[in-house]
Order: structure tokens, then C-alpha cells, then sequence
């Protein structure tokens, strides 16, 4: 589709954007008195579908589908929204990889809406028959199988399609010729090796685990951030800051759930400026981003009531709003 093509879909969008939870609603959600009130409130809103029957978590689901869904029905040509979806897509094939070398499949595991379904997904695995699967998973697809189903080493088999997901989503960004899915490649791999120098950091990985888990960067010098984890966090906070990311160091100083909230609204800020541009698919990934975080806050917040946590301990988990 051309960016002319895209002008009906953009003023839709812009009307759905107004939909979009803001900080204050989502307060108000917040100061519901448990939560049984808050999915109430939540339903009240729009959310969810009144002919299931309505928990936290069907509710979220419902959302997530209903973006797709709104996106399919507006877009003949789905192809640049893949790489939104290829870190779910390697999570389902890591889902079926364990399960079918542990003999215990969970559907409720996996992520709907993908490229490969659930099911055709672990019938690639049980049939071995990773040729089937796109080209950029096929390798990993074929090491991870092997090295659970031998070594039985599940963390790394989680590390080799980490990385394989992160390298999909780089290349995606290189040769892509769209604005925000090269912002979007370039922030979540900052995000993901900044996160992934802090956890080996945290549990005394050494340099050669680390470089199998990160992947290579523009924004960031990958070799002096994993040298930096091996020294602690004082070292990685020194080397945020040498390298730009200031609010990422103050965060990580600050705490893990600080650290967390920075990553999430780093990828908002990375999108914000699509609110401004009238043409181009980049509004409605910026959308698709959007409500993926919108998601993923009130599941902080229903969690938190759930578990009957402070006020205070849930908001310092909430994410920075699009809107």
C-alpha cells in the first residue's frame, strides 16, 4: 500500500486513539477498592466481550484481539506489521519446543494471532520439520530443539531464540523502509540488551553466556556493556550514562521496577511522534504499540489488586500513557 493508501485507515485510527485509556482513567482504575470493582470498571468501559464470561485475564485477551482484528479489517496488506509479532512468534515456538520435548503441550501458553498457529507450530516441532517455518527461525528452531531435547538445558534454549528474535526484529528494522519500524527495531534492541546486561549481571553469568544473549546494536557498544555486567551494576550505570541513556541509569539506580517502567516508556517515546503524522502505516503500528502497553498496565493494575498490593506499590509499576 502507498501512504495515500493508508489515509482512511490513519483518520480511523485517530478516532480510536481517543478510546485510548489516559492517566487519569487509568487512576480512577486504580483507586477501585479491589479487584472484582476493577474488571467492573473495565467493562463499564467498553473492554472485554459481554457475551463471555469476563475475568481480568479473558478481558485482556479480548483487547489485544480486538486491535488485530480492527487492523485486519482496515489493511489488505498485513506485511508490515510481521515484525510486531516475531518476539510472540518465537514464543510460541519455544512453547512448543518444551513441551514437545518434555511431553506436555499447555495451550494456554501460546499467543493467538500469529503467523503460524499454535497447533501448526507444534506440528513443525513434533515432525522436526523446522523447513517449514519462515527462514530466519529455522536455525535456531533446529539448535533450541536439540539442545533441550539432548542437553536438557532449557536456559539455553531460551537464549538461542531470544536472540534469534531480537536478530529478526534488527534486520526487519535495517531493511525496512518505514520510519517507526526502524525506531522501533533500533529501541527494542537498546531495551532488550540493557535488561539482559542487568539479569546476567544479577546472576553472575560470564562473558560467554552474555555474548550468545545479546545482539549487536547501533546505539549501544554491546562489548563494553557486557564487560561493564561482569564488573556490576555501579559499572553498567557508569556505562549508561557515558553512552546516552542517562534516565536508564537513574531508573536502574532507582529500582528494578523503576529500571522496568523506563524500558516500556522508552518504546512509548520511540512512537509518540506518529500522533502527528497524518499519512503512512506508522500511526497504526504506533496504535498497535499503544494498546500493547495499555494492556500491559491495567494487567499491572488488576494484578496488583488481585494480590492485594498498595496503591503506591502498583503505580510505581505503571507504564507512561501514548495518549
Amino acid at each position: 500500500m502507498s501512504d495515500k493508501d493508508y489515509t482512511y485507515a490513519v483518520a480511523r485510527i485517530r478516532a480510536l486513539e481517543v478510546s485510548l485509556f489516559s492517566a487519569s482513567v487509568l487512576e480512577q482504575l486504580l483507586a477501585c477498592a479491589d479487584y472484582e470493582s476493577a474488571v467492573s470498571f473495565l467493562l463499564e468501559h467498553g473492554w472485554g466481550d459481554p457475551q463471555l464470561e469476563n475475568d481480568g485475564e479473558t478481558i485482556l485477551k479480548t483487547e489485544r484481539e480486538k486491535t488485530w482484528k480492527t487492523i485486519r479489517e482496515m489493511v489488505s496488506d498485513m506485511t508490515p506489521f510481521d515484525v510486531l509479532s516475531y518476539q510472540n512468534l518465537f514464543h510460541n515456538l519455544k512453547a512448543a519446543i518444551k513441551g514437545v520435548c518434555t511431553d506436555g503441550v499447555d495451550p494456554g501458553l501460546f499467543y493467538e494471532g500469529c503467523s503460524i498457529s499454535p497447533e501448526e507450530m507444534v506440528r513443525i516441532v513434533k515432525e522436526k520439520e523446522f523447513e517449514s517455518l519462515p527462514e530466519f527461525m529455522r536455525q535456531a528452531a533446529a539448535e533450541a530443539y536439540e539442545t533441550l531435547l539432548h542437553g536438557r538445558d532449557g536456559q539455553l534454549c531460551d537464549v538461542i531464540l531470544d536472540r534469534a528474535a531480537l536478530e529478526a526484529v534488527r534486520d526487519a528494522g535495517e531493511k525496512s523502509k518505514t520510519g517507526i519500524i526502524k525506531d522501533y527495531a533500533r529501541s527494542l534492541l537498546v531495551i532488550s540488551n540493557i535488561k539482559m546486561a542487568v539479569r546476567c549481571c544479577r546472576t553472575r553469568k560470564t562473558l560467554d553466556f552474555m555474548k550468545r544473549a545479546m545482539v549487536e546494536c547501533e546505539e549501544l557498544n554491546v562489548e563494553k556493556l557486557m564487560k561493564a555486567a561482569l564488573q556490576g551494576e555501579g559499572a553498567i550505570r557508569d556505562y549508561l550514562n557515558e553512552a546516552g541513556f542517562k534516565e536508564a541509569a537513574d531508573a536502574l539506580f532507582e529500582s528494578s521496577s523503576a529500571f522496568e517502567c523506563w524500558c516500556d516508556n522508552r518504546l512509548i517515546e520511540t512512537i509518540r511522534p506518529q500522533k502527528y503524522n497524518p499519512f503512512s502505516v506508522g500511526p497504526l503500528i504506533a496504535y498497535i504499540l499503544a494498546r500493547e502497553n495499555e494492556i500491559k498496565t491495567v494487567r499491572i493494575i488488576l494484578t496488583g489488586k488481585q494480590n492485594g498490593f498498595p496503591e503506591s506499590a502498583i503505580r510505581e509499576r505503571m507504564r507512561e500513557m501514548y495518549v
